[in-house]
């Protein structure tokens, strides 16, 4: 169980310094001798206290654990482990003790005396150092050591020894060891050791230390959130903080002391030797700050985790360790700077206390620097930073008490490190920020050569250096993961506007040159815009979903960039714990565990409205303590509402644990206890699945050496970067292989692939004149420049962009735009005839009047013509439908064409290349109009599936409208729209610009049926694995979890039930379980069951549960007594139709049903004042689904035919909308390729669809 259990406060307490029998000896030599002068003597291990500790005469046997036994009259040598001893008498007893593995103690004498062990003539004052123990495996164990100075002998032994001289003293190190880096905790915890042992005799000091072991070993470690521990030790109040986050070091430190230490120019040096896995070594004449300094560092780093060794303090017998040839952070002693400099090469040497960088080969540091428009942004903000306390008391009243002031100075010292912490994770992200586009998550693949082609010719040292390092190496694995860190939030939120909507455009990685100006100003840009105050939705106009506003794409980031940061800021809750006992008795011990569990159960039910994150930390505390207490039950309990408040608090090793260990008695009473019974069942059901062990690999891109048949053809293609599509990919092999054999020769991919490269590099390197700039939208970009070519309308060259044509005038520079896409009437290749080469002929319709463009390509004609019919169709279509998909997958299509063309260089090229022309082929085989009603109602399209292979069915849709929250941040400001994609995938926009939020959030891994947002700011999702997902809508986490249904969940529904908003909500399961929830506790206040063949969703309305089953609805009221039913007609009963989905509007008595199977829809009058009626719907062979929205019903079905040429004419997509007086079809909609899985409504002013796998995007339509 020890393994399994969270750590407490203290691992082992470990007394240090000279044995008496050599103090007696030098005591001895000064009386014979006078007063010794620089004596040094080798320390010992005097003492080593680890919890359990436990009174009595049974302590002895119950040590389950020993590392090394010494004889107490054997002089320990530098060899030995000695273990717990000391006692003032000699013999030959032994103790067996815990003690920390990672920790070897040959090395503590050392390491707790650094500058050796002395003997002095006065007493000195105490002095404090810390140390960081490191293990094979990286795992950290940390040590603060207080040294105080006492006589050699106590008074009464220099009575008897009859001394009448000055006494000597000599120094004690009490090295208090931790799993966690409490360094100014334990200090004061040292330092209330001090006071007790200044008046206490030696023989007396190891009990007096026991007792501080002891209280430290009841203290737990507070779980990573915001909740802080305090506890007394008198006379200081401690406060121990948490970790921000579980993947997150603990930080107990003033992180503002390097600041101190530096300007902003070397803790770049240093940060920068860091990236690059150099030997650095720092140095100070003060012990202490060497490993502070040094965690800094680190930190400043995250999060980037160092892998090299790391040993902050060297004692002088240690030196030999900076001869190891890897990289590695260690620090010595100021007094041994130049002998370190002066023998050892190609080391790093900071010194702290002058503040300077240098090499151990010259006094200049000349190594690759951090890029400077990072370094800038950091300075700049390092300007910023108020580090002085006293400055920022002077206008404060003085405090009369310590722990007033205590509190203020801890309150101000985190406030500055989250803004340090803020500071340098901007530099990271700065440094990093585009990595993120040259990997393929997928395939795990970075392109490392493409990256460092992005960068500036004076960062590619320091590039060079960093990505070949094991640091950037882990990075590199978090990035491929997914890893929703501070990176990654702070990535997406300071992320420019304009990329945002090439995440929902999915554009062809192009760089503009506003965004290339602005990427490079923006950084230390302090001109920000004011908010969005827009909290509904937008008027979706056509321009809207293509272009921005100019100014957007300057300021934006500044001031994402500070909202990003204020999120880290978090409110902190400190639960103090119950003071210690006087004595050291097991009941003593347990009374104490008593007390704290009867304190969090007093909390716990004080706090069930408030944050559930918070109240999960009480749960674990609680849980933590009955497991010490052998309550496994209780600890069982409490670790399973962490479902409810937290599940990334989970402890699974030790839940599993706590199974384990049950006896027959705790297994019986587990049976009475539903909730215990699940837990157990899912416990033992987890342990049965087979560990699929995480692909944490990183693959290096290469090029292919050997031939690749079509799946290995499109793995390549994604790990090239060039498309991620897997139709698209499907057309390229097709064009790649014309006239041979079904598989791409590796040469001919090399080809290709530099083809491609290079014709990307020639429009994104293009320097466009200032007045073509000018001329350009904000996110236009060219993707295609011809040679210079004679035309009908001057000298010069044709540049594709995303909307347009132009001619770049040779001579002096001008820009003449030849047509918009839209404009297009005709283009076609004219016979040559006063040349040897046909031309391009291009007929537009510009202003009502038609013009004609002519240009003579030569051999480029053929290309120059597959690719403006294929913009031209992409664009044709972009605009029926709405859907800039298409216009995006033109561009996609046309540099995939230029690249087969370039690499083909045969007769058969052009052939090849028109394979990939997809929507000119569409546009000659099948109609491509769109009915005009659909033209009027559909208002927009966007895809949820972009950074995936191939579309994903849209199986739920749920839209929350925009709120104001205490933290003002824009995004909460604004309404949202939550999609469910299949396999647990959850993907958020931002409801005001269609603009992605969150690219995945992983619910599960089973498909999702259900969802409804609440107003205590949820999102409740149902899955087919039985489980209520609960999604945070701040932070976009989903770490709370619902398991009382048994079967899939397939309906929620909710009322507010008075005016504080609280909020009844029910759930139920295709097995007819009906559960209603408490939205505040979370916890089931009724569960019904109705006897159905297979209950698919449920509403409330006036107070009544309507369910609809599979051949019937059932009208219940809350206690669970049936109303009415409603049975399927026996003719749709007949042909095993079942219901899909029903409406109910009450003020008209009135129940609208869907059958699956069956093209009609059926009104059901519930006073049953008139029969039934049912509605035939044009065209339709089955209903999916059905919404009410003002005063219409709009209902999904389905269909055979084809729709826009854009299905395989198996199945199509029906939007009917339908008026519920005349019970006719007002209208009817088609914009999908497969069938309508969902629809919800955006404040009755949007209808919102989404699709099927075939399809796989949602439409957005107007409502009328």
């Amino acid at each position: 169980m020890v393994d399994y259990l969270p750590p407490v406060l203290l691992e082992a307490c470990v007394v240090l310094g000279a044995s008496e029998e050599k103090l007696s000896e030098v005591f001895q030599a000064a009386v014979n001798n006078g007063t010794p002068e620089n004596t040094v003597l080798e320390p010992e291990v005097l003492h080593v206290l680890a919890p359990p500790f436990i009174s009595g005469p049974q302590a002895a046997s119950k040590r389950v654990r020993s590392h090394g036994k010494r004889r107490r009259k054997e002089r320990p040598s530098a060899a030995t482990t000695p273990t717990q001893g000391g006692e003032a008498e000699g013999g030959s007893r032994t103790e067996n003790v815990h003690f920390p593995k990672v920790i070897n103690l040959m090395a503590m004498p050392q390491l707790c005396f650094p500058g050796g062990l002395h003997i002095t003539t006065e007493r000195r004052d105490e002095q404090f150092h810390f140390l960081v123990f490191t293990d094979v495996f990286g795992k950290k164990t940390y040590g603060v050591v207080m040294q105080c100075y006492r006589p050699i002998l106590d008074e009464t032994s220099l009575f008897q020894n009859g001394a009448d001289f000055s006494q000597l003293f000599t120094a004690y190190s009490f090295c208090v060891i931790s799993k966690c880096p409490y360094f100014t905790a334990l200090k004061d915890c040292l330092s209330c050791l001090l006071i007790q042992l200044r008046d206490c005799r030696l023989s007396d000091m190891k009990s007096r230390v026991k007792v501080f072991a002891t209280k430290l070993a009841l203290v737990p470690v507070p779980p990573p959130g915001q909740l802080h521990l305090m506890f007394t030790l008198s006379p200081l109040t401690i406060v121990l903080p948490s970790k921000e986050d579980k993947d997150l070091p603990t930080i107990d430190l003033d992180l503002h002391l390097p600041f101190f230490c530096f300007r902003p120019l070397e803790l770049l040096q240093v940060l920068s030797c860091l990236l690059q896995e150099r030997r650095v070594v720092l140095f100070s004449d003060d012990w202490a700050r060497l490993t502070l300094v040094a965690e800094s560092f680190l930190l400043f780093l995250q999060p980037l985790s160092w892998q090299q060794p790391y040993v902050p303090v060297l004692a002088r017998g240690m030196l030999d360790f900076l001869m190891v040839p890897t990289a590695f952070l260690m620090g010595c002693h100021l007094s041994h700077f130049k002998e370190i400099a002066a023998e050892t090469d190609d080391l790093i040497l900071v010194n702290i206390d002058r503040g300077s960088v240098s090499t151990s080969c010259c006094e200049v540091f000349d190594l690759p620097e951090i890029p400077p428009c990072a370094a800038d942004c950091f300075t700049q903000r390092c300007l910023s930073l108020k580090t002085h306390f006293d400055l920022y008391q002077c206008q404060r009243a003085s405090c009369t008490d310590i722990s007033e002031q205590r509190l203020q100075r801890r309150a101000w010292q985190h406030n500055l490190n989250h803004e340090i912490q803020r500071i340098t994770l901007e530099l990271i992200v700065n440094i990093f920020r585009d990595v993120g586009s040259h990997l393929n998550c997928e395939h795990r693949v970075f392109n490392s050569e493409e990256f460092l082609k992005t960068r500036d010719s004076a960062e590619q040292l320091f590039y060079k250096k960093v990505l070949g390092t094991h640091i950037f190496h882990s990075f590199l694995k978090d990035r491929l993961n997914r890893k929703l860190d501070n990176f990654a939030r702070m990535e997406l939120e300071t992320r420019f506007e304009m990329n945002k909507m090439r995440a929902v455009l999915e554009t062809p990685s192009r760089v503009t040159k506003q965004e290339i100006h602005a990427r490079r100003k923006s950084s230390v840009t302090e001109n920000g815009v004011s908010k969005r105050c827009q909290m509904s939705l937008p008027d979706l106009e056509d321009h809207q979903t293509t272009s921005f506003h100019r100014n957007t794409l300057l300021t934006g980031i500044s001031r994402m960039s500070d909202t990003a940061l204020r999120i880290i800021r978090k409110r902190l809750t400190v639960f103090k714990l119950p003071d210690f006992p006087a004595s050291l008795s097991v009941h003593s011990v347990q009374s104490f565990h008593t007390e704290l569990i009867q304190l969090l159960s007093k909390t716990i039910f004080s706090a069930q409205k408030e944050n559930p994150t918070l109240l999960a930390r009480y749960y674990y505390l609680r849980g933590f303590i009955n497991t010490l207490r052998s309550r496994h039950l209780d600890a069982l309990g409490d670790f399973q509402n962490l479902y409810k408040t937290d599940t990334a608090l989970f402890p699974t090793p030790l839940v599993t644990w706590l199974v384990d260990s049950m006896n027959q008695d705790e297994r019986r009473r587990v049976e009475k206890r539903p909730e215990l019974k699940r837990l157990v069942f899912k416990v033992m059901t987890e342990r049965k699945k087979l560990v699929v062990q995480s692909d944490d690999h990183v693959k290096k891109f290469e090029l292919p050496c050997k031939h690749l048949h079509q799946e290995e053809f499109v793995r390549c293609v994604q790990e090239c970067g060039i498309v991620n599509d897997v139709a698209t990919i499907h057309r390229l092999f097709d064009a790649l292989t014309e006239g041979q054999t079904k598989q791409v020769d590796p040469k001919l991919f090399k080809v290709f692939y530099t083809v491609w490269k290079e014709k990307k590099s020639e429009t994104q390197d293009l320097s466009l004149p200032s007045e073509v700039n000018y001329q350009l939208d904000d996110i236009e970009c060219v993707y295609k420049l011809s040679q210079c070519v004679k035309t009908s309308r001057g000298v010069g060259k044709i540049a594709v962009t995303q909307k347009r044509l132009f001619l770049l005038i040779q001579g002096q520079p001008g820009f003449l735009e030849i047509t918009k896409f839209r404009d297009i009437q005709e283009v076609k290749v004219i016979p040559a005839l006063l040349f040897r080469f046909p031309a391009l002929h291009i007929q537009t319709m510009t202003s009502g009047r038609p013009e004609v463009f002519e240009a003579n390509l030569k051999t480029e004609t053929g290309l120059w013509s597959l690719l403006v019919k294929e913009m031209w169709a992409g664009r044709k279509l972009s605009d029926q439908h709405k859907d800039p998909q298409y216009l995006m997958q033109a561009l996609t299509n046309i540099l995939l064409m230029d690249a087969v063309m370039g690499s083909l260089q045969t007769q058969r090229s052009i052939t090849a290349a028109s394979k990939l022309a997809y929507f000119d082929k569409i546009k000659h085989e099948v109609p491509m109009m769109v009915p005009k009603t659909t033209t009027e109602m559909l208002k927009h399209k966007i895809n949820p599936s972009l950074d995936l292979a191939e579309p994903q069915t849209v199986h739920v849709l749920l839209y929350t409208p925009g709120q104001l929250s205490s933290n003002d941040a824009v995004d909460d400001m604004n309404p949202k729209l939550w999609v469910a994609l299949s396999g647990g995938r959850v993907v958020v926009f931002d409801a005001s610009s269609w603009s992605i939020l969150q690219a995945s959030i992983q619910v599960g891994q089973e498909q999702l049926n259900c969802m409804l947002g609440l107003i205590q700011e949820q999102v409740w999702i149902g899955s087919q694995d039985s489980v209520i997902y609960i999604i945070d809508t701040h932070s976009m986490s989903c770490n709370r979890q619902l398991t009382e249904h048994r079967h899939e969940v397939t309906g929620l529904t909710g009322e507010t039930i008075d005016q504080c908003h609280s909020q009844q909500i029910y759930s139920c399961s295709c097995d007819g379980t009906i559960l209603q929830w408490d939205s505040d506790s979370l916890k089931v206040t009724r569960q019904l069951h109705l006897s159905c063949e297979h209950l698919s969703s449920i509403q409330i309305h006036a107070g009544t549960l309507w369910c609809c089953c599979r051949d019937s609805i059932v009208v219940l009221e809350k206690s669970g007594t049936p109303q009415k039913k409603i049975t399927l007609p026996d003719d749709l009963r007949s042909i095993s139709s079942s219901f899909s989905s029903f409406i109910v509007i009450p003020e008209r008595g009135q129940l609208w049903t869907g059958c699956a199977n069956t093209g009609e829809v059926c009104l059901w009058y519930t006073n049953y004042s008139l029969p039934a009626k049912r509605i035939l719907l044009p065209g339709s062979s089955g209903v999916t689904c059905m919404i009410r929205v003002k005063d219409q019903i709009w209902v999904a079905g389905h269909g055979k035919g084809w729709i826009g040429g854009q299905c395989d004419g198996n199945m199509r997509s029906q939007l009917l909308v339908m008026n519920p007086e005349s019970l006719t079809v007002t209208k009817e909609l088609q914009a999908h390729a497969d069938s309508i899985q969902t629809l919800c409504s955006a404040e009755d002013r949007y209808v919102l669809s989404g699709s099927a796998w075939r399809d796989g995007k949602i439409a957005i339509w107007k409502v009328e």
